[in-house]
């Protein structure tokens, strides 16, 4: 049966090994007080409950639970490991196959596991995001004051968005110069590394923000492969790439042979729709806290083929969506269409065939490797994926 979502980051299909988390055996009257008077009638009762307290077990490792931790019973020492994991946002790494046992003896063994099982259980991020900080020492796991950002500086983000601004490999400018110069007639090179850096920067951020990375890679690799060119034309949109016809036909390499004038045209027709998208992002004046946003709806989508789990994608969709809209709201008081206005430029970004990016952009670079299989390969390789047949770097 599916999962319905209550799991915050899940490695499915990897939970063979870790033992079934135990059911906590909770007092029948728990905190009950005991008062002078009838302290021989309650001595026997009062024994039992502190016996049966005893057997709470941590639903992570086993071993005596301290009480409920961040929505569980866990130990002192599990409890400790969550907070410490999410407060700070650390990524670990399995030197197994991900699937190690967590136990008393062993907890201590795999951070990356002992995180996913913590997380298997139900122990909640968002408790620990929420928990009390003195106002002096804000979290900046929590909240990130953005300054010299395109935001201004004038606001503060949720924590789940500063995560998800938090994983965009390179700022902006890094793209290029090129890119903040939209008047600017980039050469064939130029575009081609540029949109190399485009795709590489949407699956080098989808690997970073925060659940995705737990979800099976089998389904990271669906929602990349269904989302990769929406994705990559809200970065083009995000960086205001130059789109001009030219040298677009030249990286195509449609220059080079002759061809009939019903393909010129189509070409040019997939291009001016590429262009159109692009320019009623720009429009918009979108910040860079609303891409995020944007481009994690765009990618948490249940259409994906072949989800183990597509009530638990959908739900992180949703989470993307309140967290735009509480963003717009609190940003843009004086705009109160503007959370629809954005909604609305997500279905159209699918009018930008695919197949045609991939032949304006790609088919210099890659050749007839299909840009699915570079998708996976950088998904798995990261930031050290190689292109083929040329030499770019990604970093």
């Amino acid at each position: 049966g599916r999962g319905g979502g209550q799991g915050e980051g899940r490695q499915g299909g990897q939970q063979g090994a870790s033992a079934a988390p135990h059911t906590p055996q909770t007092p029948s009257q728990p905190g009950a007080p005991s008062t002078p008077g009838d302290k021989g009638q309650q001595q026997q009762g009062s024994g039992q409950s502190q016996q049966q307290q005893q057997h709470i077990e941590c639903v992570v490792c086993g071993d005596k639970s301290s009480g409920k931790h961040y929505g569980q019973f866990t130990c002192e020492g599990c409890k400790s490991f969550f907070k410490r994991s999410v407060r700070r946002n650390l990524t670990y790494t399995c030197r197994a196959n991900r699937n190690c046992p967590i136990d008393q003896h062993h907890r201590n063994q795999c951070q990356y596991c002992r995180l996913k099982k913590c997380l298997k259980v139900g122990m909640r991020r968002e408790a620990v995001q929420r928990g009390r900080m003195p106002p002096s020492q804000p979290n900046p796991g929590q909240y990130a004051l953005t300054n010299g950002d395109p935001l201004n500086g004038h606001c503060y983000l949720s924590g789940y968005i500063s995560l998800l601004l938090r994983a965009e490999p390179y700022p902006t400018s890094r793209y290029g110069s090129q890119c903040m110069q939209p008047n600017n007639i980039m050469g064939i090179e130029n575009i081609c590394e540029l949109a190399a850096r485009l795709l590489f920067s949407a699956v080098e951020w989808a690997r970073n923000i925060p659940f995705f990375p737990d979800l099976q890679i089998t389904d990271q690799v669906a929602l990349l492969r269904l989302t990769w060119s929406e994705l990559f034309v809200l970065n083009a949109a995000q960086c205001s790439m130059p789109l001009h016809v030219a040298p677009l036909l030249a990286a195509a390499g449609l220059h080079a042979s002759p061809m009939s004038a019903d393909r010129v045209v189509a070409f040019m027709d997939h291009i001016r729709i590429f262009q159109e998208q692009v320019e009623k992002l720009k429009a918009l004046h979108v910040d860079s806290a609303e891409y995020s946003c944007l481009k994690a709806i765009v990618l948490f989508t249940s259409d994906a083929c072949g989800l183990s789990d597509a009530a638990h994608i959908e739900s992180l969709q949703e989470k993307s969506q309140c967290a735009l809209e509480e963003y717009v709201r609190s940003q843009y008081p004086n705009q109160p269409s503007r959370f629809g206005k954005l909604l609305l430029r997500l279905p159209s970004l699918r009018t930008v065939s695919s197949s045609v990016i991939e032949q304006l952009f790609f088919v210099r670079l890659v050749g007839k490797t299909p840009i699915e299989t570079l998708i996976r390969d950088m998904l798995l390789s990261g930031s050290s994926f190689n292109w083929p047949y040329m030499s770019i770097q990604c970093s």
